[in-house]
């Protein structure tokens, strides 16, 4: 049996993450998150529990992971733990960069406990405002100053580091917008989502012209374990998201016309940091591990409404 590790295996994309590496039944999952932006709703109570389980620990803390890692023998980690939501990580920029800690703490334990492989997931906020179109892996400069992508960009450093000097193999996604059921309401997607529903204005900052692609998470869960159980992208980097572009008031119409929403766009100034002005990357990696189609956003959005999560 394969042991896995999923951290912040509460949070939205860790938890399908963890849900479908569980449906295999060769492999034993252990979930570790400290949930304090996870939720224990999302952990897959509905599937058997003889092959996962639950442990309550924050990989910042080296006591608790390593009490997991020490007693469990992981074959591969997928480090998921990570604050995030564009307010909450500017409003907390020190407590961002305590996961840092975390990033050494898994990559210390891993290399001394014998795993295999880790998967990393980090963000395309490292590329920061984009100096190309698409931003490809290899080419775009990483050059954002927020606390969020620093720590993505020092937590891929580490990575490549300790590949170099231990030999421990990594695969880095650089994930871009997903969305999909069960996430939370801090996230555009299912915040429009949620207000058009029930008839509120939907807020958007500066003009609302910043663009963002859209990803559906079974599209993102899908090429990441493609990359896992086929064995590609070793030792390497790959942006997971969709390739159509969309601005963020398109987006915010788009809902109300989906949901027959009376909801009302109204403006506020913009963010400080963070917001980009366009985010859009080169996936062709990922398209070739998928070998279909993605998921449209209007087809995302069906889904979205047909779940449990937005029936009225």
């Amino acid at each position: 049996m394969t042991r896995i590790l999923v951290t912040g295996g509460a949070g939205f994309i860790g938890s399908v993450l963890a849900e479908k590496l569980i449906s295999n039944k060769e492999n034993f999952v252990v979930i570790v998150d400290d949930l304090s932006t996870g939720s224990e709703t999302k952990l897959p109570h509905h599937m058997p529990s003889d092959n996962w389980r639950f442990v309550k620990a924050d990989v910042n803390e080296y006591r608790d992971i390593a009490e997991v890692m020490l007693g469990n023998k992981f074959d591969y980690v997928f480090h998921y733990a990570a604050l995030v939501g564009v307010i909450r990580t500017q409003d907390n920029p020190v407590k961002v960069l305590r996961d840092i800690e975390g990033i050494k703490h898994v990559l210390n334990l891993c290399k001394s406990t014998g795993v295999k492989r880790v998967f990393f997931s980090s963000s395309s906020e490292v590329y920061g405002e984009p100096v190309e179109l698409p931003q490809h892996e290899q080419t775009t400069p990483l050059n954002s100053k927020v606390p969020y992508a620093v720590v993505k960009n020092i937590g891929e450093s580490f990575l490549r580091s300790y590949h170099q000097e231990f030999g421990l193999e990594y695969t880095i996604f650089r994930f871009f917008n997903t969305y999909g059921p069960n996430q939370s309401d801090d996230f555009v997607m299912s915040k429009f989502l949620f207000k058009a529903l029930n008839d509120e204005d939907i807020t958007i900052y500066g003009e609302g012209t910043q663009t963002r692609t859209f990803c559906y998470c079974d599209d993102n869960i899908d090429a990441c374990l493609k990359a896992f159980y086929k064995n590609k992208v070793i030792n390497d980097v790959i942006n997971i998201g969709g390739e159509i572009e969309v601005t963020i008031i398109d987006l915010a119409q788009k809902i109300i016309d989906a949901t027959n929403s009376k909801s009302k766009i109204v403006h506020l100034p913009p963010l400080k940091d963070g917001d980009m002005l366009r985010r859009c990357p080169d996936n062709t990696k990922m398209r070739v591990l998928l070998g279909r189609e993605l998921t449209t956003i209007d087809e995302g959005i069906k889904k979205l409404l047909n779940s449990p999560q937005f029936q009225k």
